[in-house]
């Protein structure tokens, strides 16, 4: 839900959560703006999916064969990919068969934790250097989360991300972020752009938020930044 709020902040026109039947009534509750759907397997998620413009899988989806499956049935579908938290964690057991399998046009989020899991041996040097190789050996983006994330190219092309404060280190907030990449890529930015963007947006809302700040609190204060940005014959009035 997270992850949804964050997209359609982002500006995607319409957002939808992929639900499995046992979540269906607690996402019923707590959903307005964003549409629900029930997927009971994974031929009916990637029914649900195949005309999306980006796909979150991870945030909340739990390290499960469920999880799995929705993995690789989603990689060959077609629409990019961000792929975050309990994602990363299961494409960790196979590591292998997940780097030949996933598209160029996925994202990767991990925290330094889930980076070590699946690129157990890209240890050597600085964190751009790590994210370098990572990009390079998945043929995707890669978002090294952190204080100083880092947003890596297969090609090479590497950004430090400027924005961000220590009070963006709470629960949820990777998903939100998770989210605003895929409302970005869904509104026509590529893969590496959106990641870069929605990183610096996300470390700014942050900063405008400060202390106390909450995953919940990140899409309500979007707005104010993206406001900020816009020329002004769209600014509010």
């Amino acid at each position: 839900r997270l992850a949804a709020r964050g997209a359609l902040r982002a500006g995607a026109g319409l957002v939808t959560v992929l639900s499995r039947p046992g979540a269906m009534r607690d996402n019923a509750a707590h959903l307005t703006a964003i549409m629900l759907a029930e997927t009971r397997d994974v031929d009916a998620l990637r029914a649900a999916a195949a005309g999306a413009g980006a796909i979150v899988l991870g945030p909340a989806a739990g390290v499960s064969p469920w999880t799995r499956e929705a993995l690789f049935g989603l990689m060959g579908l077609g629409p990019p990919l961000v792929l975050d938290a309990d994602a990363i964690t299961v494409a960790a057991e196979d590591p292998l068969l997940f780097l030949a399998a996933v598209p160029a046009t996925a994202v990767l989020t991990p925290h330094p934790g889930e980076f070590r899991r699946l690129f157990p041996d890209i240890v050597a040097g600085s964190r751009i250097d790590r994210a370098r190789a990572a990009a390079a050996r998945a043929g995707c983006t890669v978002l090294l989360k952190g204080p100083d994330t880092v947003i890596a190219a297969p090609d090479g092309r590497a950004v430090v991300n400027g924005t961000g404060t220590p009070f963006l280190a709470t629960a949820g907030s990777g998903d939100v972020l998770a989210g605003l990449i895929a409302g970005l890529i869904a509104q026509g930015m590529t893969p590496f752009d959106a990641a870069c963007a929605g990183a610096w947006l996300h470390g700014r809302t942050g900063e405008g938020l400060g202390a106390g700040l909450t995953a919940e609190d990140l899409p309500e204060a979007l707005p104010a930044v993206l406001d900020a940005l816009a020329p002004a014959r769209l600014k509010r009035r």
